[in-house]
């Protein structure tokens, strides 16, 4: 079974995530969600950048805030398909000895503390969004906020079942 989700369509990650396969389960589709939060963090930024009105301080200001959302949502692809990989991990372990099913078990709840660590860090962009983005878009910075949220409540709840 392949684990690289990055590469497959939305609809075949949807019929892989509904299929009775162990991945992609849970961890991964919280991943997948605050990946979709910080893609739209970066869109707004994009229209943002470079309003008529706006100072060289603002698009700078948005220039970095771009730099984070698009190194969030790059990182978090990533650990939608490293979340699987680590669930592998724990259903192989569990023939093995209780220390192994324990590293297994400490190795896959790392994931989804990345995760919520990371949906953390894009949330903190989203205020200055707010105040100074597209106010056309401001309905994108709260479905943003909204899957990041989904994605760190998401996340918990696996560190919690994987802890």
């Amino acid at each position: 079974m392949t684990v690289n989700f990055s590469r497959k369509t939305i609809a075949r990650y949807l019929d892989d995530l509904a299929a009775r396969e162990p991945v992609p389960g849970g961890g991964s589709a919280a991943a997948l969600s605050a990946a979709l939060g910080a893609a739209l963090i970066s869109m707004v930024t994009r229209y943002s950048i470079g309003r008529k009105g706006n100072t060289k301080i603002l698009d700078r200001q948005m220039t970095k805030i771009l730099a984070q959302s698009e190194a969030l949502r790059r990182r978090l692809l990533v650990l939608v398909s490293e979340d699987a990989k680590a669930y592998l991990a724990v259903v192989a372990g569990r023939a093995r000895s209780t220390k192994a099913k324990q590293r297994a078990s400490a190795k896959a709840a790392a994931v989804p503390k990345e995760v919520r660590q990371l949906c953390y860090k894009a949330i903190r962009l989203t205020p200055f969004l707010m105040a100074k983005g597209n106010p056309y878009l401001l309905s994108d910075v709260e479905v943003a906020v909204e899957l990041l949220m989904a994605g760190f409540n998401a996340a918990s709840a696996m560190v919690r079942v994987n802890a």
